[in-house]
This record gives C-alpha cells, sequence and structure tokens, in this order.
C-alpha cells in the first residue's frame, strides 16, 4: 500500500515536471515589442509573445529610454505600466515626453528577452484660453453686471448730496434775490423826482436870498436919503 502511495507521488512529480516546460515554451522565449507611439507625451507600446502573439499576463520588466534627434537631450530611464486604454497588449509610460522629435527604445527583461524603437514627435500643444467674466461678456454681447453699491457708499453719496444742497441753500440765501425790471424803473422814477426837488429848493432859497438882499439894499438907501 505504502509503495503504491510513494510511485503515485512520483509519477505526478513527473508529469508536472514536464508538464510545466512545455507550457512555458508554448509562447516561446522571446517578446514582441512594438513600440505605437505617443499621447499626450506618453510613450505606447504593444508586447507579446512573439511565437503565438498573446497578451503577457504578468507584469513586465523594461526600461524606456528616449533621445532626441539632435542627441543633446535624454529622457529615461522609465518603466512601463500596464494601458488601460490598449487592453491586453497595451502599456505606457507614467511620465511624458517633451516636446520635439525622440528616438525611444524599449527594452523589456522578464518574462522574456524583446526590444523596440521608434522615432516620435510631440507636438506643441498651445494652452487653452481662460473664458473670464468680462471675456464672455464681450463675446455673448451681453451688458456686464452693474454692482449694487454698498451701504457706505451710498451713505456717503447721500451725505455729499445733503451737505451740497445745504451749501446751495445757504449761498442762495445769502445772496440778494435781484430786482424784478419795474421795480428799478419806479426806484430810478423817484431818483429823479427827488433831485428835481432838491434842485428846486436851491433855486427857490437863492432867489429868496436875492430878493433879500435887494430889499435891505434899497432900505439902506432909503435911510441914508431922509438922513
Amino acid at each position: 500500500m505504502r509503495i503504491r502511495i510513494v510511485l503515485s507521488a512520483t509519477l505526478t512529480a513527473l508529469g508536472l515536471m514536464f508538464l510545466i516546460p512545455a507550457a512555458a515554451h508554448a509562447h516561446g522565449d522571446t517578446l514582441k515589442v512594438v513600440v505605437t507611439g505617443q499621447r499626450a507625451g506618453h510613450v505606447t507600446t504593444d508586447i507579446t509573445w512573439e511565437n503565438d502573439g498573446d497578451a503577457i499576463d504578468e507584469n513586465v520588466a523594461a526600461t524606456v529610454n528616449a533621445v532626441s534627434v539632435d542627441g543633446t537631450r535624454t529622457m529615461g530611464p522609465w518603466r512601463l505600466v500596464r494601458d488601460p486604454a490598449a487592453a491586453p497588449a497595451g502599456w505606457t509610460t507614467a511620465e511624458t515626453l517633451p516636446p520635439g522629435s525622440w528616438k525611444v527604445t524599449v527594452e523589456v527583461g522578464f518574462p522574456a528577452l524583446g526590444k523596440g524603437e521608434l522615432e516620435v514627435g510631440v507636438p506643441v500643444v498651445d494652452p487653452a484660453p481662460t473664458t473670464g467674466a468680462g471675456t464672455t461678456g464681450g463675446s455673448t454681447g451681453g451688458t456686464p453686471a452693474v454692482s449694487a453699491p454698498t451701504p457706505d457708499a451710498a451713505s456717503a453719496s447721500t451725505s455729499g448730496s445733503g451737505s451740497g444742497s445745504a451749501a446751495a441753500t445757504s449761498a442762495d440765501a445769502a445772496s440778494p434775490a435781484p430786482a424784478p425790471s419795474g421795480t428799478r424803473a419806479a426806484s430810478d422814477a423817484d431818483g429823479a423826482a427827488v433831485w428835481w426837488t432838491t434842485a428846486g429848493v436851491a433855486v427857490t432859497a437863492l432867489a429868496g436870498a436875492g430878493v433879500g438882499l435887494l430889499l435891505r439894499r434899497r432900505r439902506m438907501r432909503g435911510a441914508c436919503r431922509t438922513s
């Protein structure tokens, strides 16, 4: 009984030892690495088994390096992460390439060996214009909103208008009102009458004085003759 159990276990172990390598060699021992381009600066890559084209089930150990076409700039090494937008064979980088032309190289070391290269161009993206309240109002042709006056501004305006009205009232009260034209003509006529009256009185007084002098001379002459 024990011999049968040991024999069965041995046969099972031997079977597993032969089946595992067979399954591993079904995909082959090399990977097909295709650099497909970039998406918003992120390098995109497809990795499959070269023999059957199946996607890689496990994580890959890979490095991504980029060199500018003129050779003045280098980026990387970066690692690859799964790309949900290109599942199941898609991989991408978490980092982004700056604008320009780049020669990208992807080298995979696990679960098998593979390498891919491609010249990738990253365009310059202009920033989106910011739309503020003033720009929106000007583009739609609407009238800008008028802000309501604050209580402080309203009180200041009221006090200013009140003080201005009081000052204007005091100035009007202080300055004499212009006389009507009829009143001015009457006052002119009264002044002329007073002048003529004064002149008449003066002439009468002078005449009386002259008459008095003549009478006095006559009296003096009569007294002299009598004596």
